[in-house]
């Protein structure tokens, strides 16, 4: 795999780095200090798997190259870095296309458990997140059965989760955009929220195991 670790401060990205390539032995870290070095990094040619990138960087804001990087490199996974906890802030960073969003201020085992459920196609979420997340479910009965949900929406949840958008999962499960919307539509309302980044922290408070598409 090919990661690029950004982040000013270049203990951080060593640690990084190092972390990485104990999760996936023989892959390729790239570093870079500033956004302006992580846009020539992610230019080079060769794609870029992952990209663990800093909130605040010393030549602008992380979750303005987070969009960037949506939309020019498109297969390119972001987790956001950040001792910013605010409940905004990383909801923001969800919905701009972030597959994770992790403390920095977390110990070495957490950070690499986060990014191993990354790496293993999930999203994660920080608790303090998901403690204030907008809706209270009883997590003994809000199963995807008892809310309704269909095995066709379950699969676009799986997909919705990993963070993409409706044309990804469109070409995912062989949809047409305006099924995929309607499924979308009813995973909102199953789940009592109003948006997909309020999805994403619902369905990983609650703990469910969704199925690999087909």
């Amino acid at each position: 795999m090919n990661f690029l670790v950004v982040d000013d401060h270049p203990l951080v990205r060593e640690a990084l780095a190092s972390l990485l390539l104990e999760l996936r032995p023989g892959s390729r870290v790239q570093q870079a200090a500033s956004g302006a070095e992580a846009i020539t990094a992610l230019g080079c040619g060769q794609a870029v798997d992952l990209v663990l990138l800093d909130l605040r960087l010393p030549d602008g804001s992380g979750l303005d190259l987070l969009r960037r990087i949506g939309a020019a490199s498109i297969g390119t996974a972001v987790v956001m870095l950040s001792g910013d906890l605010d409940r905004q802030t990383v909801q923001e960073a969800l919905a701009a296309g972030a597959v994770g969003y992790v403390p920095k201020t977390e110990p070495r085992e957490i950070i690499a458990g986060a990014l191993g459920l990354v790496l293993a196609g999930g999203v994660y979420v920080p608790p303090v997140a998901l403690q204030t997340a907008a809706r209270t479910f009883d997590t003994r009965a809000a199963t995807p059965e008892a809310l309704g949900l269909t095995g066709r929406q379950l699969e676009v949840l799986a997909l919705l989760m990993q963070g993409k958008n409706n044309k990804l999962i469109c070409r995912a499960l062989g949809l047409a955009e305006p099924t995929v919307k309607n499924h979308v539509s009813a995973i909102l309302r199953a789940l009592g929220v109003d948006s997909r980044t309020e999805a994403v922290l619902a369905v990983t408070r609650l703990g469910w195991a969704l199925p690999q598409p087909r």
